[in-house]
């Protein structure tokens, strides 16, 4: 057989602190003075190899919309998870990519995850569904806002789309659970990420997702519903893989 090249994205992440940038972007949207807290590398250094990963399309950045001077820099999961595929079909042909069962995660229960925007409307429900879904039940997923406000019809619909009904959801302040344990807090909001309380004992990560509602044109917030689905989807699967993985 001939001798080809090493997938690009093999050799892209070789690099130590390309692959140390995955590992810290894999469950946790940040900014970049936050990866260079954790990876104790010079931001130059920071900022170089993220470019060379939006470049070749596996990171993304956006600007906060809590402050519009701070960016969050995020993994493109689909995009990783097919380029680590194909590289992996090079070799093996006939290998198929691992789907966990979620059976495994019966085990687990009772498992709680709590999911945080602004308004509890749209992503924080979205992703509240998705979880639920996901898991078969088995995990508690719940949602909650600063302010909350009624259900987004373009976000019932999306999930509509997806074989998922939410139209009885509804908008909780994160007052009402106050004081309870969760073990995982996720905001999805990056204004509802600089003001989340503080929940006992809950893993706090960050997914970083523009709210769709903002988008005026009709046809384009739409789109920006599915996009966003699609994106709470790609990271919930990861989540709970990881889960599985750990309880192994």
């Amino acid at each position: 057989m001939p001798i080809t090249q090493p997938p690009d994205v093999l050799k892209l992440l070789a690099h130590d602190v390309r692959w140390s940038l995955i590992q810290a972007l894999r469950l946790s949207d940040y900014r970049v003075h936050e990866l260079v807290e954790q990876l104790e590398t010079p931001m130059n250094l920071i900022s170089y190899h993220l470019k060379l990963m939006r470049e070749a399309g596996i990171v993304m950045m956006h600007k906060s919309e809590a402050d519009g001077r701070d960016v969050y820099y995020s993994l493109e999961h689909d995009a990783l998870r097919h380029m680590f595929e194909a590289a992996g079909g090079s070799l093996y042909p006939a290998h198929q990519a691992e789907d966990y069962t979620r059976g495994g995660l019966k085990a687990l229960s009772p498992l709680r995850v709590l999911f945080v925007c602004t308004h509890n409307s749209a992503r924080s429900q979205m992703a509240e569904a998705l979880l639920r879904e996901s898991s078969s039940d088995a995990i508690a997923a719940f949602s909650a806002g600063s302010h909350p406000s009624d259900i987004h019809p373009d976000a019932i619909r999306t999930m509509q789309m997806m074989k998922i009904d939410i139209h009885t959801q509804k908008a909780k302040h994160w007052n009402l659970f106050s004081g309870q344990s969760f073990d995982y807090v996720i905001t999805v909001c990056d204004r509802a990420r600089e003001i989340c309380p503080v929940f006992p004992n809950g893993q706090i990560m960050h997914w970083s997702f523009p709210d769709p509602a903002a988008v005026q044109d009709v046809n384009a917030r739409q789109a920006a519903f599915e996009q966003t689905a699609a994106g709470l989807k790609a990271r919930i699967r990861l989540l709970l893989d990881v889960i599985q993985q750990a309880a192994a």
